[in-house]
């Protein structure tokens, strides 16, 4: 089966699933594993946002609107693809799966097109199951998937009867974003107790009154498309909002806004930041700010 990912976090679901042979196609963003676009072809492409500050990338999503990403079809029709994994949760984080739809149909292309659209931690773990089911290894899904629910189990059990802190997770900070979608069932699965937070549904612009008013023990700063440098700059940022809240920096894309296996990692590290006597540490993933 010849299979093309259209989001990081599908790339990363097909290596888990040990299809890493079978991927064709990737996105500019794929990056997990290190060398997830070796001798791949980028069928999706976008602006380098590197150097930008988070008022400019958000001025600029929200003008491009549809063009944040650029589909490049010829080189997808050369590619001759069985599965294709797209998505329509949310148009700044990859293609919608009608406009990959809409390519396909003119180039003539007959493709599987599977749209992966999560909106909580049980989802992002059944899209799993569902690349598996169409890739044709539903066994190796059932085993990644064991895997990663035993370790969920092990950190709920470790921070079970312990008191829950109080969390703000920013997405975002200019405008500020709080927790959309899967990401409050992490903060809960990790032994905390989410803010201001939207469980299941997208992330939306609020105010700095509505996230400091909620009185955080703990604020985790994890912007959309920053690892851990990135975040932990912008946290150093925002500290000054919070004065009596301990302020962290997470590796956003790499443990908390990717639905993918390593948000997993993410309730790890999270819990080893709200629960650090009973969860081990993950210097590698977070930086304490203050």
């Amino acid at each position: 089966m010849r299979v093309v990912s259209l989001l990081p976090s599908a790339t990363e679901i097909v290596y888990a699933l040990g299809l890493g042979e079978s991927l064709h196609g990737v996105t500019f963003e794929c990056d997990e594993p290190s060398d997830a676009r070796r001798e791949k072809t980028v069928v999706v492409g976008g602006r380098d946002t590197r150097g930008m500050t988070p008022g400019d990338i958000d001025a600029y999503v929200r003008e491009a609107g549809p063009a944040v990403y650029t589909l490049h079809a010829g080189a997808l029709a050369r590619l001759q693809p069985d599965l294709i994994l797209t998505q329509d949760l949310c148009r700044v984080c990859a293609l919608p799966s009608g406009q990959v739809e809409r390519a396909l149909d003119h180039l003539g292309c007959r493709a599987d097109v599977l749209s992966l659209d999560p909106h909580s931690l049980d989802d992002v773990l059944r899209t799993i199951s569902a690349v598996g089911l169409r890739a044709g290894v539903p066994q190796r899904a059932e085993a990644v998937l064991a895997r990663l629910r035993a370790r969920l189990d092990a950190v709920r059990d470790a921070v079970a009867a312990r008191p829950r802190p109080r969390v703000v997770v920013v997405e975002w900070i200019d405008p500020p974003f709080p927790a959309g979608h899967w990401i409050p069932d992490l903060v809960t699965a990790a032994g905390g107790e989410p803010l201001a937070a939207r469980p299941g549904a997208r992330s939306a612009a609020t105010t700095w009154d509505e996230l400091t008013g909620a009185r955080p023990d703990v604020v985790i700063v994890s912007p959309c498309g920053a690892h851990l440098d990135a975040a932990t700059d912008q946290a150093r940022g925002i500290a000054h909002r919070f004065p009596d809240a301990e302020i962290w920096a997470i590796d956003a894309d790499g443990l908390v806004v990717r639905p993918g296996p390593r948000l997993i990692d993410g309730v790890e590290a999270i819990a080893a930041i709200l629960h650090p006597d009973a969860v081990p540490p993950r210097p590698e993933a977070v930086t304490r700010v203050r």
